[in-house]
C-alpha cells in the first residue's frame, strides 16, 4: 500500500535526475572547452581583482543590498498576505500596514544616504 502511494513520486524522481545527468553529459560530451587566463580569472562585483584581498568596498553596494533584501521580502509577504486578507481582517491589516512602513523607513534611510543614486 506505502509503495503504490509514493511510486509515482520515485518515477518523477528517478525521470528528473536521469534527464539532468542526460543534460550535464550533453553538454560536458558537445560543450567546448578553450580556457583562458581570462575566463580563469576570478570574477568580483564587476571589477578586475586587486592583488589585496581584504580592500574596502564603498558602503553604497551594502545599501543597494539591502534595498534588493528590503524588496524582496516585501513581494514575499505581500502576495499571501494579500490572497488571504478576507480572512485574515483588521489584524491582517494593521500588521501589514506595519510592516510596510518598516519597509518604508528603511527605503527612506537608504535615498536619503544616496544608495540610488549612481556617479
Amino acid at each position: 500500500m506505502l509503495l503504490q502511494t509514493y511510486l509515482p513520486v520515485l518515477v518523477f524522481l528517478g525521470i528528473a535526475l536521469a534527464i539532468g545527468l542526460a543534460l550535464l553529459a550533453i553538454g560536458l560530451f558537445l560543450g567546448r572547452s578553450d580556457t583562458d587566463s581570462e575566463k580563469l580569472s576570478p570574477y568580483e562585483c564587476g571589477f578586475e581583482p586587486f592583488a589585496e584581498s581584504r580592500m574596502k568596498f564603498d558602503v553604497r553596494y551594502y545599501l543597494v543590498a539591502i534595498l534588493f533584501i528590503i524588496f524582496d521580502l516585501e513581494i514575499a509577504f505581500l502576495f499571501p498576505w494579500a490572497v488571504t486578507l478576507d480572512q485574515i481582517g483588521l489584524t491582517g491589516l494593521i500588521a501589514m500596514a506595519i510592516f510596510l512602513t518598516v519597509l518604508v523607513v528603511g527605503f527612506i534611510y537608504e535615498w536619503k544616504k544616496g544608495a540610488l543614486e549612481w556617479d
